[in-house]
């Protein structure tokens, strides 16, 4: 066994392990800090592929921005985790069916029969002068130019949603009422006090 496949059997097994707990634990915080794990996995996995750039933008965008998002909505939601945990039991019959049919589409589409060495041959080396963000961008922006623009909408779509939900009225909470700001008159605000003015001897 090669220096290379013992990295990606560590870290494809780490990988499996924080996506298990990802969906299992209870807690929404402890899934988003797992979620980073998976993502950070992941990363060095593509850096096995030579595939610096992607490696790079999962890291900084996904680990960077998007997991903080997560965490600043999942706080500002304030959700109550005892009350997911009563519906837990009620709702297994239901979730272990739904996985078993996941699980069954998975080994039909990545099973041994679509993927592996057989089908695929193992990825060329390139030089050190190799730019495989220049391929990729060549290949993104030409053949999926379509699709990466439907993923822009679909995600500003999901932004708008996180902060549409973020915005709901809490009782006790000061909001700023903007109409009222603007319609102020300075009349209202400033009072002018006009006063003898005395000599002292």
């Amino acid at each position: 066994m090669t220096i290379e496949q013992l990295t990606f059997y560590v870290f494809a097994s780490i990988l499996v392990f924080a996506a298990v707990m990802v969906i299992t634990v209870r807690n929404p915080v402890h899934a988003s800090l797992f979620l980073v794990v998976a993502f950070f996995n992941s990363a060095v996995l593509w850096l096995l592929l030579e595939a610096e750039f992607l490696a790079i933008t999962l890291v900084l965008v996904y680990v960077g921005a998007v997991m903080v998002l997560f965490l600043f909505v999942i706080m500002m939601l304030d959700i109550n985790i005892a009350r997911l945990r009563e519906g837990f039991a009620k709702y297994l019959p239901i979730a272990t069916l739904v996985a078993f049919i996941m699980v069954v589409e998975m080994v039909f589409v990545v099973g041994p029969g679509n993927f592996g060495l057989e089908q695929f041959a193992e990825p060329a080396r390139h030089s050190a002068d190799f730019s495989n963000t220049r391929a990729l961008g060549s290949v993104l922006y030409t053949v999926y130019l379509y699709p990466f623009e439907i993923a822009a909408a679909i995600l500003l779509v999901a932004i708008v949603a996180a902060i549409s939900l973020t915005l709901r009225r809490r009782p006790g909470t000061r909001h700023q009422e903007i109409d009222k700001q603007v319609a102020v008159r300075a009349a209202d605000r400033l009072r002018i006090v006009k006063m003898d003015s005395e000599k002292q001897e």
